[in-house]
């Protein structure tokens, strides 16, 4: 055997060590798990936990975390989720009881411990079985055969083999390459002689045993002197198939999500695919577009109405972790009686879109299905061009038709540019009946690439040029959104690259970008169904709009940018919200009279939260109207609830004003609620002292 053949070997042997993993450092080990989390980890699914699923478990902390867990395990892999009952546990408990009552006979080990036990817990009954017992040529022989399901790298057919090593102990699983035809034979003259002599014996004995000798898929046929490598890989894939028949990802996501979502939630986290762009709207201000397309959709039935809800949350945070911006909303899909089975056929996509100011960031969006208890997730890097002097390019979108109307001039929806909408599809797959859409921007065009520019389309099928077409700039009549379009009619089935290239009038490429996509066999493909809502473009919306910018500019520190926005939409649309987050900007600039003359008005207004009452109460304290700040203090707490940061700050103000009783009960009420407090043990003793 050469050299390259033993690693071959070396590697394929490695695979049948499935249960091999590099653990990171900080996970526990099972000998520290509780006895019944350990006996599940270890005993239970020990064959079809992939080494994801299993990393994830030995990082929960708590019983209810395990629990939780191996809710969502099951569920993962239950083909009925919409039943009580979850066949495949049910068939994978009765699998582990048959191997321990069958294979476990006259062995010291458990039958699920065993060969024959592993691979009827993992494949279940074969078609048929061949025994070769009490044989005077061969050892105890067992040859299973099963059918084999393509789609996981199994052939059609293929047999499994198992001897007793020597003809003692339990049966174990024969591998062509690992222990030859060999093993089988009791002879050792003739094991140990010619392989076409000992093959023939073999033959002789009988013909599908030395056929599976040498191989275990049915028709192949190996040199003598040549290991079968299929039957390696065969056993390879056997052996780490229930990993390949589950979508892992779910267990990433219970562990990171399992604080933030619902108890109830945590067992039913889906896959999505989704599609993140950012759009330049005409009046400058970036927006991030998505489209959520979750794997399944779960629906009520009522009045002959099939109804979903759903619930997103979103939170955008800096490279370093800090929260810049977070919303929530909500969803409603009603779907008539007559247009389930379409909706069936194809998917739903949540869309929506918000503003952002430069920078570059951590998108994280949650989607929850109220109706089933379902949750997905998407996590993208965002980044917001920053210097307005640099040309720049933004990242294609790739759609199947856009849709033009006067009516998208007045509204804002996800993926809208002006009049019209870009509907694109996460996979990027398209027909021959479709046109591709390819929209991009570019920013900060010199006056001579406006008049002298052009864009170059070239489109490549495996790295060949199938199409390659020039427009200059002048074509265009927006100098910053671009749209073009190109028929798929005469595109073969597969996948290509559209580059998109901007040249100067000397020819030099100064921008390029590039995107996959995919020509189907298929003459049509299901498109999503679209969910989203709707913005109206008037001087409202603006000013909420400028609201959100304005607050994340404040949270990324850029204090100033926020007062200037803030002070001009507080001057149009007055209105608490607005003045509230203003004053907090005055109060870091110590401009405390302005931020009286902001909130007090509203003190009286009947307002919906008087969260406001903090502020000002701290700004009458800077400004040393301490009995005004007491009243506002003291309002605060009978609207809000107790505060212990409001109850030590009243505390200070009658300590101000000498009213030193007033102080140690207001200090005193603090502690109860919070006896570590240091500081403010310290301030009763110095008074007391006094």
């Amino acid at each position: 055997m050469n050299l390259n053949m033993k690693k071959l070997l070396i590697v394929l042997v490695l695979l049948l060590s499935f249960n091999f993993i590099i653990s990171p450092a900080n996970k526990k080990s099972p000998k520290d798990l509780p006895e019944k989390y350990r006996k599940w980890l270890e005993e239970e699914v020990v064959y079809i936990i992939t080494p994801k699923e299993r990393e994830i478990f030995l990082q929960l902390e708590t019983d209810k975390e395990r629990d939780m867990f191996i809710e969502a395990f099951w569920k993962q892999r239950d083909p009925t989720p919409g039943t009580p009952r979850n066949e495949f546990k049910e068939e994978h408990y009765r699998r582990i009881a048959y191997a321990n009552r069958v294979f476990g006979r006259g062995t010291p080990r458990p039958g699920w411990k065993t060969d024959r036990g592993r691979i009827y817990i993992i494949l279940g009954e074969p078609l048929d079985i061949e025994r070769f017992e009490g044989q005077s040529l061969i050892y105890p022989t067992e040859i299973w055969f099963y059918k084999g399901d393509q789609r996981y790298g199994l052939p059609a057919f293929f047999n499994i083999v198992f001897y007793k090593d020597k003809g003692i102990g339990e049966y174990k699983l024969y591998s062509p390459v690992t222990d030859t035809f060999r093993k089988l034979i009791i002879d050792k003259r003739i094991a140990g002689g010619d392989p076409e002599t000992a093959y023939y014996e073999l033959y002789q004995y009988d013909p599908e045993l030395a056929q599976a000798a040498f191989s275990l898929i049915p028709g192949e046929n190996p040199p003598l002197n040549t290991p079968s490598l299929s039957s390696e890989i065969l056993l390879g894939n056997v052996l780490t198939l229930p990993h390949r028949k589950v979508k892992d990802e779910y267990a990433e996501k219970l562990l990171k999500y399992k604080d933030i979502v619902e108890l109830d939630y945590t067992a039913n986290y889906i896959s999505c695919d989704y599609l993140i762009s950012v759009i330049k709207d005409e009046e400058g201000n970036f927006y991030v577009n998505y489209s959520i397309e979750p794997s399944a959709l779960s629906v009520d039935y009522y009045n002959k109405k099939y109804l979903a809800h759903f619930e997103l949350n979103g939170k955008v945070t800096d490279l370093k972790g800090k929260i810049i911006f977070q919303y929530g909303k909500s969803f409603s899909l009603e779907i008539p009686e007559e247009k389930i089975d379409q909706l069936r056929a194809s998917s739903y996509a949540i869309q929506d879109c918000f503003p952002l100011v430069p920078g570059s960031y951590k998108l994280s969006v949650i989607l929850k299905n109220t109706v089933s208890k379902e949750f997905t997730s998407i996590e993208k890097d965002i980044y917001i061009p920053k210097n307005e002097n640099i040309i720049q390019m933004s990242p294609l979108i790739l759609g199947f038709k856009t849709e033009k109307k006067s009516y998208y001039l007045n509204v804002k929806k996800p993926f809208t540019i002006e009049d019209f909408q870009i509907f694109s599809y996460s996979k990027n797959i398209y027909t021959n009946k479709d046109n591709l859409i390819v929209f991009y921007q570019v920013y900060n065009l010199s006056p001579d690439i406006e008049k002298n520019g052009f864009f170059k389309y070239i489109i490549k099928n495996k790295k060949k040029i199938f199409l390659s077409i020039s427009k200059p700039l002048t074509e265009f009549g927006n100098k910053q959104s671009f749209l073009v379009s190109f028929p798929l009619t005469d595109f073969s089935p597969g996948f290509y690259t559209i580059r998109v290239s901007l040249y100067d009038k000397d020819n030099n490429e100064i921008l390029f970008e590039e995107k996959e996509f995919q020509v189907s066999a298929f003459s049509v493909i299901p498109r999503p169904w679209i969910i989203s809502k709707i913005m109206p473009k008037n001087e409202k919306t603006r000013a909420e709009i400028k609201f959100i910018l304005a607050n994340q500019y404040y949270s990324l520190g850029n204090i100033e940018k926020a007062k200037r926005i803030l002070e001009e939409i507080n001057k149009r649309f007055p209105q608490l919200r607005y003045a509230q987050l203003l004053g907090e900007i005055y109060f870091l600039n110590k401009e405390y009279q302005k931020v009286k003359e902001l909130l007090m008005p509203y003190k009286n207004s009947n307002p919906k939260s008087f969260a406001f009452l903090a502020l000002l109460g701290k700004t009458c304290q800077a400004l040393g109207e301490f009995e005004e700040a007491i009243k506002i203090y003291k309002e605060y707490l009978l609207h809000e609830g107790t505060n212990l940061n409001i109850l030590n700050l009243i505390g200070d103000c009658y300590y101000k004003l000498g009213d030193n009783e007033q102080a140690l009960i207001a200090w005193r009420k603090s502690l109860e609620l919070n006896p570590n407090q240091p500081s403010i043990k310290q301030k009763i003793e110095q008074l007391k002292k006094k």
